[in-house]
This record gives structure tokens, sequence and C-alpha cells, in this order.
């Protein structure tokens, strides 16, 4: 058995990771792990179609979630285990499939867990495991710097987030399944491959990442009292509609925006757009979980 180990030189020390890594594996009985170092200009594919021709067993992703958004292209549908080793300031790949963030935790998963096949989203070309958006949420992760991330992790967002609540709302269209559309006014649409947030909140509360569908949410709060009920909402989960957070479900989701907005794929921001149009993969990704979580699903 051997691994194939991609890291993200700036997310940690990797000298030690690499010493921790190969001492876990080898005391497994592993064969000397195959390692693969992203860098500025390829930020992990070519590293992943590197891993898969080489044959080998199991691909560990050390990094956050654009990392493994950026090593899925050629993971996905490979038949190969890929195990996350969540090392960036979000992780909601990692928090809803119940991976430790912990790195010792998530490594002993990696050698020791079970595999779940997980639904893909892809927006064009690209892809993704968590989340695509336009909006607010994309404004958010654009004026986020990555030394903010490093000094304060995910709370780094929501000081973004503020500095945007006042941004003009924008007029969108949505399609489910190729029905008609529904017009909305809104802050941020986002298309969820799964539903909980940073600290344990959850935006999306029927998302699954294996149930075939993509979950979509429209927030659209316009005062200071909208954000009020929206957040109440989201924290409280209260079984009530409200037109200022609607949520919808489907295989295949066409947006259009009245102009052209930021836009978002796993928390990488894109160029500005007005359309996202995003479909499921179903069972696309093979995931190290841990066994109660595989267990549960």
């Amino acid at each position: 058995m051997r691994a194939a180990i991609i890291v993200k030189p700036a997310k940690s020390d990797t000298a030690e990771l690499r010493k921790q890594v190969d001492k876990t594996l080898a005391a497994a009985g592993w064969a000397p792990s195959l390692w693969l170092e992203t860098t500025p200009t390829d930020p992990g594919a070519g590293m992943a179609e590197a891993a898969v021709e080489a044959g080998v067993q199991l691909v560990m992703i050390c990094g956050g979630d654009g990392t493994v958004m950026a090593c899925l292209d050629a993971l996905s549908r490979s038949g190969l285990p890929v195990a996350v080793l969540p090392l960036g300031s979000g992780n909601l790949l990692a928090r809803n499939l119940g991976i430790p963030l912990e790195f010792d935790e998530s490594l002993n998963v990696a050698v020791n867990g079970d595999d779940r096949l997980i639904d893909l989203g892809r927006v064009g070309d690209q892809p993704f495991a968590v989340m695509a958006g336009m909006g607010l949420d994309a404004a958010m992760m654009a004026d986020t710097t990555e030394r903010m991330k490093r000094v304060a992790g995910w709370p780094a967002y929501v000081a973004s987030a503020l500095r945007h609540l006042r941004d003009p709302v924008m007029r969108v269209q949505l399609s489910i399944d190729g029905g008609p559309p529904v017009s909305r006014s809104a802050r941020t649409v986002l298309v969820g491959n799964v539903g909980e947030l940073e600290g344990g909140l959850e935006l999306l509360p029927a998302a699954s990442v294996d149930d075939g569908l993509l979950d979509v949410v429209i927030v659209a709060p316009r005062k200071l009292r909208d954000w009020v009920r929206v957040a109440y909402r989201i924290v409280r989960k209260p079984h009530t509609r409200d037109r200022h957070l609607e949520h919808f479900a489907g295989q295949a989701i066409s947006i259009e925006a009245d102009r052209e907005v930021p836009r978002q794929v796993d928390g990488e921001v894109i160029d500005d757009g007005r359309h996202i149009d995003a479909r499921v993969e179903p069972g696309a990704l093979i995931v190290r979980v841990p066994r109660s979580s595989a267990a549960a699903a």
C-alpha cells in the first residue's frame, strides 16, 4: 500500500508534517509515500494527476477547501479514496463529513477510517465539494486576505461580511431542473453540496453530500431587522417560512443576475459574472471518513 500526499506548503511546517505522516504510515505497514507540493501556479490539479498516474492506493490532501477543490477534477471518478487533512481556515468539507480538525486525529482517520461515496457539484468545468455562490458571500471572500485568515481564522470572514452588508441588492432569475424561472431580489445566492457552516450554523439544513441533489438558498434581507430575522432563523432553526431566506433543491441549478457580481466556488473567488449554472454529479468522489460517520451515512 502506498499513499500520495498533496500538501500546500504555505499552510504548514512541511518538514514536521512529513515526518509525522511518514512515521504513522510506516507503523501501519505502508510503503514510502509520494510527496507532492502545490505551487502558486498549480494549486493541486497537476499533483492530483500525478498521484493517479502513480497508481497509489490513497491520496491525502493537506490543505483547505480550496486545495481540495483544485484536486477534484483529477480525483473524481478515479476510484481512489481521498483523505482530507484539514489545514485551512474554513475546512467546510471536513466539518460536514465529521473529519476531525486536529491533525493527529484526521491522520488517524486517513489510515483507519472508512470510505464514503459523496456527490460533487460542477460549475462549468470546475467541480466543487462544498458550495458555489454569487453576491455577498463571494464579495466577502474576495475581501478577506490570507493574512486576515492566518491571524483570525474563519471570524475574518465575518468582519469582511459586515463591510458588504450595504452592497446593492441584485435581482436574480432561478431555474431548477429546467423548470420555469422564479424572480427574486437577493443579497447572495448559494448552491450547496453540504449545509453546515463554521460554528455549526446550518444555512442549508436539508443538504446532504450523498442525496444526488444540490441545495439552494436565496438570502434577501434589506434592512437591519431583516438581517436579525435571518440570523435568528439560521441559529434557532424555527420551522417557519421566511421570504428573506428561501430554500430550493434540484439536480441542475441555473441562476442569472441582473448585472455582473462577485462569484466563488468552494471559497475560491472566480471572475465576476451574471450566471452560475451548476449540476450535481452523484457519487463522484470517495472520501475517507471516521467509521462512525460512515456507519451513520
